[in-house]
């Protein structure tokens, strides 16, 4: 695990674990919400901001096809270096880059769409990330991104994070509830506004999200999330003992959505479609 200026990050090991345990059961489905929703034509060129293992570039990559151009983003060296490990997808091939939303390496006017899921959030500098969004964008460009919702209107995040506060101590869930430090949609309206984009339009979504069990879910957040970071310095018995308390909490106040063999619970995001 990496601790720098951008807030969420991953190492190579828990990379690879978030590619195979999160993406197709929670990014994956806002991934392929979120590509429908911008709408891509054959030959577009796409740029995925925040692109992690790669999961909406492999989708754009497919949509674009083999006159496309596809690259994708990271300042994050495990999300990277996972992302060019998968097999290529049919379709445009994908460029992989390791750098900063705030600092794009790209020349003025080379994207038709920009996109970026659940990633915006945790940039130090939204304004300069949008800012470079818009300008490698082409004049008819289009961007499209998502954020999460208030942690309120996400149960199982906000059941998460209140019990790691309360096993770990105050402020331990910082990494959890990092996701949602953009819910506000007027802050997120205004600062698509700012960077000079127009006819914003936001849109809050909820998806079912599925697992096959409350614990299941617990484990691959420690796991494969910076949540990780809290177990570092434990022996493997108090690792063990410490999730376990945490999975019983968040079992307790998640009951209601745990049946038999399934753990299914609604997330919302905020999904910002807007013209260059």
């Amino acid at each position: 695990m990496t601790s720098d200026r951008h807030g969420w990050q991953l190492e190579r090991r828990s990379a690879e674990l978030y590619e195979r345990l999160l993406v197709p059961t929670v990014t994956e489905p806002w991934a392929r919400d979120l590509v429908q929703r911008v709408g891509l034509g054959r030959g577009d060129r796409v740029l995925d901001v925040a692109c992690g293992t790669g999961v909406v570039a492999r989708l754009a990559a497919v949509d674009v096809g083999d006159s496309g151009r596809v690259a994708g983003v990271d300042v994050n060296r495990g999300m990277i270096a996972v992302a060019r490990s998968l097999p290529s997808p049919t379709g445009a091939p994908i460029e992989w880059f390791e750098g900063s939303a705030d600092a794009l390496p790209f020349g003025d006017h080379q994207f038709d769409t920009v996109l970026c899921q659940l990633g915006l959030q945790f940039f130090p500098d939204r304004a300069a990330a949008l800012r470079e969004m818009r300008r490698v964008l082409v004049a008819a460009g289009r961007c499209g991104a998502s954020v999460f919702t208030p942690i309120e209107r996400n149960p199982a995040a906000r059941a998460l994070a209140d019990a790691v506060d309360r096993h770990f101590g105050d402020g331990a869930s910082h990494a959890k509830r990092s996701e949602h430090a953009l819910a506000d949609p007027g802050e997120l309206r205004a600062l698509f506004e700012q960077a000079g984009f127009a006819g914003i339009r936001l849109d809050a979504v909820t998806q079912t999200i599925r697992f096959g069990s409350v614990n299941e879910w617990v484990e691959i957040q420690f796991a494969a999330t910076p949540l990780s970071a809290l177990l570092a310095d434990r022996d493997p018995a108090e690792r063990e003992r410490q999730v376990g308390f945490v999975c019983a909490d968040v079992h307790q106040t998640l009951a209601a959505f745990e049946s038999e063999g399934a753990f299914a619970f609604p997330q919302e995001v905020s999904v910002v479609l807007a013209d260059a």
